[in-house]
């Protein structure tokens, strides 16, 4: 399932169920705990758009499909949190969620999330996590699968400031497609200890006032496919690195990190880095037709490896770099020279989308001819 989704492929059509469980004023269940202790296996609940303050939950049915109705739903901690870990806090099933935003969460142990995922599998698309102490966090299951699709994650921060923007654990994989997170600090926009890790046309950017550590981190090595994202580092942030693999100690038997076809902003400048991968394990590393941009060290600096057609330029390449717009300004600025991508475990590596800010996703037409994330020129 989740390389259909990697691969842009429709989600299937799923046969007709029971009537949702419908929350909201006025509804059979006005509370979303009180649904969540209510539905069975194969319930779809329907919560109706609004805000809802304090209605914590933790969900364990083996498969449930949790969806806004009629706009977004607003889910504020005030102050309270299931078992003292998240607003919500979904273990052992099959578990799809879609359009709400998650926000304020704050518990004794620092790590207060949005959703904190411990078991089964999980889709969230079209969700928000906002000023939580964690954003979404995940448990070391290595049978774990989440998918995170179309989301936005900002300004999540723990009391000391080691905050995540989202943090899988050591889970068995993780799909990061067409996102965008940003104004970390001091923590990572995105750090993963999962086996394998797909992030594919995402937008990951400190923007002004963010100062997050790495905008990418994976700390375990693992399997990294980092496909069509714009990456940046903004000038106030403390750590130079901006894309770090291996860094804590590699675990599990393969690592690879495969970078194409990415935009890599530096604004720091004075000893950056676009990507550090740490000494200690045999690691694939290839990095072809990302399009650079900054005073940071050469992608070459990371070690051996294949690189291939990676060009620096200047922030004038760039529709409005000040605006952190990365379009390419001109269909000249960056020219229709990429090298051919080819392919990484059996599957081609070459990008079929491109992202739309913000959190969307749109179709190439024809191939990806330009270095960098981002194809369609701002002006002809």
């Amino acid at each position: 399932m989740l390389a259909a989704i990697a691969a842009g492929a429709a989600l299937p059509v799923l046969a007709a169920g029971p009537a949702p469980l419908r929350v909201g004023p006025g509804r059979t269940f006005e509370r979303i705990a009180d649904a969540a202790r209510a539905a069975r296996d194969g319930d779809v609940v329907e919560v109706d758009a609004g805000e809802y303050r304090g209605d914590v939950a933790v969900f364990t049915q083996r498969r449930l499909t949790l969806r806004a109705a009629g706009g977004r739903v607003r889910l504020v901690a005030d102050g309270r949190a299931a078992e003292d870990k998240a607003i919500w806090v979904l273990r052992g099933g099959d578990f799809e969620v879609e359009g709400f935003d998650f926000e304020g969460c704050r518990v004794d142990g620092r790590n207060g999330a949005g959703i904190r995922f411990e078991r089964g599998r999980l889709v969230a698309r079209d969700c928000g996590f906002f000023a939580n102490e964690m954003g979404l966090l995940t448990s070391n299951d290595p049978e774990a699968e989440l998918a995170v699709e179309g989301c936005e994650f900002a300004r999540n921060l723990r009391p000391d400031g080691h905050n995540h923007q989202l943090y899988a654990g050591r889970i068995g994989s993780l799909l990061v497609r067409g996102c965008w997170l940003h104004h970390g600090t001091i923590g990572h926009l995105l750090k993963s200890r999962a086996a394998l890790n797909r992030v594919l046309h995402n937008r990951l950017t400190d923007e002004p006032g963010g100062r997050s550590s790495y905008e990418l981190e994976f700390p375990d090595g693992g399997v990294a496919l980092v496909v069509g994202n714009v990456v940046q580092q903004s000038a106030a942030t403390e750590n130079p690195i901006l894309v770090s693999f291996g860094a804590e100690g590699y675990r599990g038997p393969r690592h690879a990190l495969v970078m194409v076809h990415n935009t890599l902003v530096d604004e720091r400048g004075g000893g950056s880095r676009f990507l550090r991968v740490a000494p200690g394990a045999t690691v694939e590393l290839r990095a072809l037709n990302n399009l650079l941009c900054g005073d940071a060290e050469a992608l070459e600096a990371a070690g051996p490896g294949e690189y291939r057609h990676n060009p620096r330029v200047d922030r004038r390449a760039f529709a409005d770099a000040a605006a952190r717009d990365y379009r390419p300004a001109s269909a000249r600025a960056v020219p229709a020279d990429a090298v051919d991508s080819g392919r990484f475990d059996g599957q081609t590596l070459a990008p079929r989308f491109e992202y739309r800010h913000p959190c969307r996703l749109a179709p190439l037409d024809g191939a990806a001819r330009r270095p960098g994330a981002l194809q369609q020129p701002a002006h002809a």
